[in-house]
């Protein structure tokens, strides 16, 4: 469990009296994959009963708003789930950079940094391997800038790699050796160019709102199992030690 980075998003939060500008120095950035696990879990009440205690924001970037509800807008097999997600996004449960001061404009600088860094960091032979998508890169831009800006933020992420590069760079290579079968090689000078990002799981969210007694179906210990596995399957990277982990202090 990320205890310190759980203890500074959830530190008072249940002060209603907060200041916005207080607000302002705690963010949590959501990836694509991370709402999409809680979309399809129905978990979306408790991620709104979160945010009513969270005393900050919750941000998606473009990029992800474009992954997880503008397309499947159109596509009526993720349709139901997409306007689910409007609703949060119409009701300010989510909301832009824009909303917290960062434009487009800054965002995109950032954005191209770490794109030219991250897809020629790990290759294959001498072709360089794309390891990051639009989305995951748009959110480690976001929180770059935010921390210049000394805000508090952590990324949510459910996706293994995006993690494994922030915490443990050396550890991706080995990883992409498995996946791809392939003799990989790292521009390892890179490595140092990731470090100082904050990544917590929609693992970790639930485990918030099950401490917090926001989850609809109640507390108790077959009900955070039945959270943690329910996110699991619906692709948040957790092993099944985490979950015991998690079970033994829940």
């Amino acid at each position: 469990m990320l205890k310190r980075e759980l203890n500074l998003l959830w530190t008072s939060s249940n002060n209603p009296k907060m200041s916005k500008k207080n607000m302002l120095n705690k963010v949590l950035i959501f990836d694509s994959g991370s709402l999409i696990s809680l979309a399809m879990n129905g978990l979306f009440p408790e991620l709104k009963a979160l945010k009513e205690i969270f005393n900050g924001y919750f941000i998606i970037t473009e990029d992800v708003k474009r992954e997880v509800l503008d397309r499947p807008l159109t596509i009526k097999r993720f349709a139901l789930e997409a306007l689910k997600l409007r609703n949060l996004y119409e009701e300010k449960v989510l909301q832009l950079p824009k909303d917290i001061g960062v434009n487009n404009k800054e965002l995109d600088k950032e954005i191209k940094k770490i794109i030219d860094v991250a897809n020629n960091t790990f290759f294959e032979k001498s072709k360089a391997i794309q390891i990051l998508q639009s989305g995951e890169i748009s959110c480690l831009a976001l929180s770059r800038i935010l921390t210049e800006k000394g805000i508090n933020n952590i990324i949510c992420i459910d996706e293994r790699t995006t993690r494994v590069l922030g915490e443990m760079p050396k550890n991706l290579e080995e990883l992409l050796r498995k996946k791809l079968h392939a003799n990989i090689t790292a521009k390892k000078e890179n490595y140092d160019f990731f470090k100082g990002f904050r990544f917590i799981r929609s693992s970790e969210l639930m485990y918030v709102a099950y401490k917090k007694g926001l989850v609809r179906v109640g507390k108790s210990p077959e009900v955070l199992d039945a959270l943690l596995y329910a996110v699991k399957f619906k692709g948040c990277s957790i092993t099944h030690e985490e979950i015991a982990e998690i079970n033994k202090i829940g």
